[in-house]
């Protein structure tokens, strides 16, 4: 079939199809699937893939296979009950093989209170609201949408299609990771984060880490004799957030530097004490860093280390009681893809064909399972989907539905450019 009327086919499928599409996903987003309970979500999307004629593949991730990776994907409280599932389209022959994937854990929506809309799921506005609706099951949605839209407009593809739902992104990249080791492979992967139809290229990487200080506790009555592991605290938190300036200040890279923070450091839990009228003698801090693609887990832990190290070493107290920083969690590596690539290339000229216009080429300072992909498959991956991230894990997450449906036409543009077509079609 001729490309651009090939497109047109399918944009007129999507459009006349939209109403059963965004219910796809307000069905998707109804099941709930906070990270180590994505089992009935999985089921679901196993079933749409079933009804596909995929040659579907359900499993569980195992901690002896995930061990000698716990640096970049942490140990999990949940192991069983979160099955991975691929559908693999085989394809005629003579063509690229392409994976497309998506998460389909998603983060606790929090107080309800905080919403306007249904936490789980509804549609308004051209909308659909919901935990997860933009991070991610619109991606999930959107491959599957993109194959029904190539098979009724008669496109056959020559290379093999896998579609792959990953369990535990969120919290590290457990699936994804499984997905890997299990041998589903590709000539290249798109995974369908939420980009607001950017082309993602490179993302930052991201630590987590757990800084914990001690102190003396004494009444607080007579404070000055004894040591507030608050007051000991707050000069680290200074020092790291003055390394933050200054890496933003002295490193460039030209996917981030439009970016006013390049770096991000947040501190996202504090504890201390166990009494209003008793100096803290612990505390503890947890919170995340980014970095550039180019920069490695193991020197930005050091690199912190140091940072630490040094502000203790200025106080008599500290260089006495030096501060506990461990690292928790999956280890977000760095990752990018040259511009040149077949697969950006090829994601880039569908989303102009679709669309008229060149698409946005970002890096990005979050996480996502693309750099498994990259960095530990070998697999050249990038990332383009429909959604804002700046919606998601927040109350009153949603994706816009037309974003969806044109995030939907340059998938399936994509799968026939790369994946190749019948002659005959």
């Amino acid at each position: 079939m001729e490309t651009q009327k090939s497109s047109l086919a399918v944009g007129q499928y999507l459009q006349s199809h939209r109403d059963e599409i965004a219910r796809m996903l307000l069905d998707l987003v109804a099941i709930p699937s906070v990270t180590g309970d994505e089992g009935a979500v999985q089921d679901a999307i196993a079933v749409l893939m079933r009804d596909r004629d995929l040659e579907v593949d359900v499993w569980e991730a195992r901690p002896d296979e995930i061990a000698p990776y716990l640096t970049h994907v942490g140990d999990q409280d949940v192991w069983e009950g979160r099955p991975n599932v691929v559908g693999r389209l085989a394809g005629s022959g003579g063509g690229r093989s392409l994976m497309i994937q998506g998460h389909v854990d998603v983060v606790d929506p929090g107080d309800p209170a905080l919403w306007t809309r249904q936490q789980w799921g509804e549609i308004a506005d051209g909308r659909v609201y919901g935990r997860g609706a933009a991070d991610m099951k619109s991606g999930i949605v959107a491959y599957l949408a993109a194959l029904d839209a190539l098979r009724a407009t008669g496109t056959e593809l020559q290379g093999d299609l896998l579609l792959a739902a990953s369990v535990g992104e969120e919290n590290g990249g457990l699936g994804a990771l499984s997905t890997i080791l299990r041998g589903h492979r590709a000539d290249a992967v798109i995974v369908t984060e939420p980009t607001g139809l950017a082309l993602v290229l490179a993302q930052g990487g991201s630590l987590v880490f757990r800084v914990t200080v001690t102190g003396r506790a004494v009444h607080g009555a007579n404070r000055n004799a004894g040591v507030s592991a608050v007051d000991k605290y707050i000069p680290i938190h200074q020092a790291l957030l003055a390394w933050e300036a200054e890496r933003n200040r002295t490193l460039s890279h030209p996917l981030y530097d439009h970016l006013g923070n390049k770096f991000p450091i947040s501190v996202g839990v504090v504890r201390a004490g166990t009494w209003a009228s008793t100096v803290p003698e612990t505390l503890v801090a947890e919170g995340r860093l980014g970095f550039l693609p180019g920069e490695t887990i193991e020197g930005m832990q050091r690199q912190t280390e140091e940072v630490i190290a040094r502000v203790a070493e200025d106080d008599p107290w500290l260089r006495d009681h030096p501060p506990l920083v461990e690292w928790v969690g999956g280890q977000f590596a760095s990752a990018e893809v040259s511009p040149e690539a077949p697969i950006a290339r090829t994601v880039a000229a569908a989303h102009r064909q679709v669309t008229g216009e060149k698409p946005s080429v970002v890096g990005i300072t979050a996480g996502t399972d693309a750099r498994l992909f990259t960095e530990i498959g070998k697999m050249p991956t990038v990332v383009y989907g429909a959604g804002e991230i700046m919606t998601a894990h927040g109350p009153d997450e949603y994706a816009p539905i037309d974003q969806l449906l044109t995030a939907t036409q340059t998938i399936a543009m994509t799968i026939a450019n790369w994946c190749g077509t019948r002659p005959e079609t």
